[in-house]
């Protein structure tokens, strides 16, 4: 396997942002990418194999992009660009690296993130693999970093829709934490475990199950609802009905994954029949041709969208 040397030309402001206070994000990039990166002068130089130096190099680009532009490189702009990377398959465009937005990969990715940014509440529809989660997650982290929220909330069912969290040991993070795997991962991936944890132990991050919502009010939060689809009705309600001033909430979910013992009273569908349409909402519906996860998710959806197809009653 080759492990040629490639020299990326690159501004001394550039080179001084992509390598980062002691090196740091150099080495964020070399553990992601397998490279070598080292800094001769006037540029960087990428040792490793072709498919880890273009990988590296995408990301230096747009690392070397944001800092020409004069805009300040820090390590979660990084971890942005490093997410999108593995997200797409070791690609990561320029316009990739904006803190908390990352670029959109397919027309059903673009279309929700301008949703998020342009609407209150946005809702985002579709199978696993979309990203629904991982955007909303970085667009909610860029606004908490850039100071536009105080708070940055995720909510979801945990365990059933019942929620009994009172059997689990532990604290209350104990006890959903494992059900927020995913967005502990994105957050990680996006802010850094050190930043995150500061940032939990200050209350700018909260986990709070759907139970725990009711009878507050989120002000200057951005709130996301994940896998809403396994919120009852009520609980759909009562959540959507928490915002408040300088407020926006993101609510994710694939309608075709209910685990409700009755799925009828799944409350997400319902809200999006009686919402869409209505002033200050969105909804996005992605489907099998945004699956950004490996090439198989894709085939796999589409052929239980064929299954359900052929079975529906007519």
């Amino acid at each position: 396997m080759s492990r040629t040397p490639e020299f990326l030309p690159l501004s001394d402001d550039a080179v001084h942002a992509v390598s980062g206070p002691s090196g740091r994000h150099a080495a964020l990039i070399e553990d992601a990418f397998k490279v070598l990166i080292e800094t001769p002068g006037g540029g960087v130089t990428i040792t490793g194999d072709a498919r880890g130096r273009t990988g590296a190099k995408r990301v230096l680009e747009a690392l070397a992009n944001r800092a020409d532009a004069g805009e300040e490189v820090v390590e979660a702009d990084v971890r942005i660009a490093l997410g999108v990377a593995h997200q797409a398959g070791g690609q990561a465009s320029p316009r990739a690296v904006r803190k908390g937005n990352v670029s959109p990969k397919t027309k059903g990715q673009a279309r929700y993130m301008e949703a998020m940014a342009s609407h209150p509440l946005s809702f985002g529809l579709g199978p696993a693999g979309t990203g629904k989660t991982f955007l909303a997650v970085a667009h909610g982290a860029g606004m908490l970093l850039r100071g536009e929220v105080d708070r940055l909330i995720v909510t979801r069912p945990a365990v059933e829709a019942g929620e009994k969290l009172g059997f689990l040991p532990g604290d209350l993070n104990e006890k959903v934490d494992p059900y927020m795997a995913p967005v502990w991962e994105a957050l990680t991936d996006i802010m850094g475990a050190d930043q995150l944890r500061r940032r939990r132990e200050k209350l700018e991050i909260e986990v709070a199950p759907i139970a725990f919502m009711r009878g507050r009010t989120l002000s200057h939060a951005f709130v996301i609802v994940d896998e809403a689809q396994n919120c009852s009705r009520l609980q759909m309600k009562m959540v959507l009905t928490r915002l408040g001033e300088g407020a926006r909430m993101v609510v994710t979910g694939d309608p075709t994954q209910v685990d409700l013992l009755n799925p009828r009273d799944s409350g997400l569908a319902h809200a999006v029949s009686i919402l869409e349409g209505v002033e200050g909402v969105a909804v996005s519906r992605f489907t099998s041709a945004d699956v950004v996860r490996h090439p198989l998710v894709e085939r796999i959806v589409k052929a239980y969208d064929a299954d359900a197809a052929q079975n529906t009653p007519r």
